[in-house]
């Protein structure tokens, strides 16, 4: 997920699209007409590319992504009906709209869930506590660094992979801030890893999640991509090893706590996980449905930590300075406004363009004129520059007719792909954040090559431990 803030701002108000009974919604958008050659198609081409422009230059510009998005969506969505309008049709548009629209909704409010959580946790000192645990220990500048990569590549299946990255580069400053050339090591790891680790869950990133929902891949089918996922980070992370300098930093004295129900909320968190899943693979209903209920259950929850810890301050006097109650809605409010509605409108702009013709013109040039491996092995290189979403979001809407094999490879080069360049991930472009001036685009571009090797090297295993699968039809196997 290539959002470049934390998980951390915006308020979150979700009107319900599913309401109206369309058989539309099941079988998904109409087939689209060709109309790529028209003024119309021209236009919302040329609006797509001049947004995503912004969208890359949002660092430069300090311009949030969504905004150039949303306005692209609805300028794209004014040219397809006047497009079919134009050929005598006005019924394809509005049902491509709505499909689009029920694919968001689902999304968002799955992520929603998963964000409210992670706040949660993160309010409740669940993490801070982590990272204080490991600055404490006094572990090796060598430890630190496998140490950081093996809890990135095993926490962000679970959590995303940009939350997990800025908690495991906390830990890095934390304890080597004085030494450049071992956190710019680390954070590479730790984007590699992040990354990586999200590729084989449906949890770890919006492109899983998308392919998952889409039943292009089962919840246990994932677990395929585990040893593929593995290598990607493994082997740059060995090569990097040797250059990891010697030394042992001064271990910091500190005690965190995690507050009264964190480790409830963890245990509600993955029941909540859990549900989803049974949602999906049982009841064959969308998963946000079990996070929406674990959603609930937090919120109950909630309720019984705001009226304790309301009691206990009224106890001593007031609010004593600036504490408050446990809120949950205030965490609900912490949501990544701005990667909801840059979501938003990716889904519409590449629907749209998919409603023009475009998308089948790629999906006939790139997978029939190139072959699927190599068509999807180049997406994950092209989402080392351009953010994965839109691209995985392209993939899923072009249908290619593709092995169950090809669905896991690009899954596996859509979240990994992005670790070449430290741009290329919510990870990467987070960590520059954090440890800015250190951490940069040319210290990452210079362990390119290392990065590389493990993306190829991920591929090629894939290739040869999933072999049976290249030939088997999606939801066979």
């Amino acid at each position: 997920m290539k959002s470049v803030p934390a998980i951390r701002r915006g308020a979150l108000a979700v009107a319900c699209l599913l309401a109206a009974p369309t058989a539309w919604a099941a079988e998904g958008p109409p087939a689209a007409w060709d109309l790529t050659g028209s003024w119309y198609g021209v236009v919302a081409l040329i609006v797509f590319v001049l947004a995503y422009v912004l969208v890359v230059s949002e660092e430069a510009l300090q311009l949030r992504k969504s905004k150039p998005m949303l306005i692209a969506a609805a300028v794209i969505w004014v040219m397809v009906p006047l497009a079919y309008a134009a050929h005598g049709n006005t019924t394809v548009p509005e049902e491509a709209i709505r499909s689009n629209l029920i694919e968001y909704v689902e999304l968002m409010l799955f992520l929603l869930s998963a964000m409210t959580y992670i706040n949660t946790m993160e309010e409740r000192g669940v993490f801070d506590a982590l990272r204080a645990w490991l600055v404490t220990r006094g572990y090796t500048l060598r430890s630190v660094f496998w140490i950081t990569g093996l809890l990135a590549f095993f926490i962000s299946p679970v959590a995303d992979n940009l939350t997990t990255a800025l908690l495991m580069a906390a830990v890095v400053m934390a304890v080597a801030r004085d030494t450049p050339r071992f956190v710019v090591l680390a954070c590479i790891n730790i984007v590699v890893a992040a990354n990586a680790g999200g590729a084989f869950s449906p949890f770890g990133d919006i492109t899983t999640l998308m392919v998952w929902q889409r039943h292009m891949v089962s919840f246990t089918q994932f677990f395929d991509l585990f040893l593929p996922a593995a290598v990607n980070w493994l082997v740059p992370a060995a090569i990097m090893s040797f250059a990891v300098p010697a030394g042992r930093p001064r271990p910091l004295e500190t005690t965190v706590r995690i507050r009264r129900g964190g480790l409830v909320v963890i245990v509600l968190f993955f029941l909540t996980i859990a549900s989803a899943v049974a949602f999906h693979q049982f009841l064959h209903l969308p998963p946000m449905l079990g996070m929406m209920a674990g959603l609930g259950l937090l919120k109950l929850y909630g309720y019984r930590l705001k009226m304790r810890e309301r009691r206990e301050l009224a106890g001593l006097n007031g609010l004593n300075g600036h504490a408050a109650p446990f809120d949950v809605f205030a965490q609900l409010q912490r949501a990544e406004w701005d990667t909801l509605m840059f979501f938003y409108g990716v889904i519409l702009c590449v629907g749209g363009l998919a409603t023009l013709g475009y998308l089948a013109l790629v999906s006939q040039t790139l997978y029939a004129g190139l072959g699927p491996t190599t068509a999807n092995v180049a997406v994950g290189l092209l989402s080392a520059v351009v953010d994965n979403i839109p691209v995985m979001y392209a993939v899923l809407t072009m249908q290619p007719d593709m092995s169950h094999g090809q669905w896991l490879l690009v899954t596996l080069t859509a979240g990994v792909g992005g670790s070449l360049l430290s741009i290329g991930s919510a990870a990467g472009v987070g960590l520059m954040g954090q440890a800015r001036g250190v951490y940069t685009f040319f210290s990452h571009l210079r362990w390119t090559w290392a990065v590389a090797v493990g993306y190829a090297a991920a591929i090629v295993v894939h290739l040869w431990l999933n072999a049976d699968l290249m030939h088997v039809p999606v939801g066979g196997g």
